[in-house]
């Protein structure tokens, strides 16, 4: 069986890619190729293909790795129906999601309460409210003789 897959080229750090058809049970370094139908650069994101020599692999059974599915389309080879195309709707999943920021209980900052209809001062509690300054500024009792010191010695 054939695969289509992507052959790393290019200089460390910075990886060219060949797209080789070669043995599916072959490493793709092993340079046992039989043909080379195009090239990406991942940094610049160009990639070339040659469309009709690409569509005579896949039509003879050649199996596309999932980015060489992804090149092949946005060259406009037309794909047959068995190639399965990789769905990006796929689900990170993190380790220890109840830790993440965002799953954490919200903390309720420096909220200052409003006061309930029972607590909120309504018309009439105004007026209550100044009674009772007026009575708390009345003066206090005056002290009678029998309770205050004398300074007879």
């Amino acid at each position: 069986m054939l695969a289509i897959r992507l052959q790393r080229l290019g200089r460390k750090g910075y990886p060219v890619y060949r797209i080789a058809v070669q043995e599916a049970w072959r490493h793709p370094s092993s340079g046992r190729v039989v043909a080379y139908v195009g090239s990406y650069n991942p940094h610049t994101k160009e990639s070339t293909v040659q469309a009709e020599l690409a569509q005579k692999y896949l039509d003879n059974g050649a199996q596309p790795t999932p980015r060489v599915v992804k090149l092949l389309k946005d060259a406009g080879v037309k794909l047959p129906n068995w190639v399965k195309e990789s769905a990006n709707d796929k689900q990170k999943s993190a380790k220890n999601a109840e830790k993440l920021r965002k799953n954490q209980p919200k903390e309720e900052a420096a909220v200052e309460e409003v006061p309930t209809e029972e607590e909120a001062p309504t018309e009439e509690a105004p007026a209550a409210e100044a009674e009772e300054v007026a009575t708390s500024e009345e003066p206090a009792p005056a002290e009678t003789e029998a309770d205050a010191p004398s300074d007879e010695k």
